[in-house]
């Protein structure tokens, strides 16, 4: 019975990157730095490979990327109002170094979403103006993060019983059990 609702969390974490407009493609990634505070923020699911390896894409010069390099533990937040499950994700991230990797993927994003990556100064930095941020032709800022899943708490809120699972991976091995709500 437990291995039907690791299925189902299984697919709709797929449909997040195959299915338009499903409510996993945006989700909400927590890191922590060195100061010990949780910092959030949305990020785009850019693809789901086997055993459920998360990948997003960020510019290296990102705040995302200095808390990881001190604390690569992260966490993942899903919500699906329509189907009111809610998936809660943590794991290790690991920023991709091979080159034809990056190249190929780089190669594949439209050039009006490139421009994400080829900011003159970088994200956060404060502008004076929205309309105006410089970017760069010959250089780009554009990181692969793949997060290895090490445990998934999935929530069903439905009547007459919310329904609550723990999925640990032990030995790339999915194990669950049951939790009170």
């Amino acid at each position: 019975m437990i291995n039907s609702f690791f299925e189902e969390l299984s697919t709709e974490i797929y449909k997040g990157v195959n299915k338009r407009g499903h409510p996993f493609r945006y989700i909400t990634m927590a890191t922590v730095g060195n100061d010990t505070v949780a910092r959030l923020r949305t990020v785009v699911l850019r693809k789901v490979s086997e055993n459920l390896v998360l990948t997003i894409y960020t510019d290296s010069r990102t705040q995302k990327m200095k808390h990881i390099a001190d604390n690569n533990q992260v966490s993942f937040l899903l919500y699906h109002p329509k189907k009111m499950l809610q998936l809660k994700v943590e794991g290790t991230a690991h920023i991709v170094t091979n080159t034809d990797r990056l190249h190929t993927t780089w190669q594949n994003i439209q050039p009006n979403s490139r421009k994400d990556y080829i900011t003159q100064t970088s994200p956060g930095s404060s502008i004076k103006n929205p309309d105006h941020v410089d970017y760069i032709e010959d250089k780009n800022y554009f990181t692969i993060i793949d997060i290895i899943p090490s445990k998934i708490e999935y929530l069903k809120l439905q009547r007459p019983n919310h329904i609550r699972a723990l999925f640990l991976k032990t030995d790339d091995k999915w194990n669950g059990k049951f939790l009170v709500p």
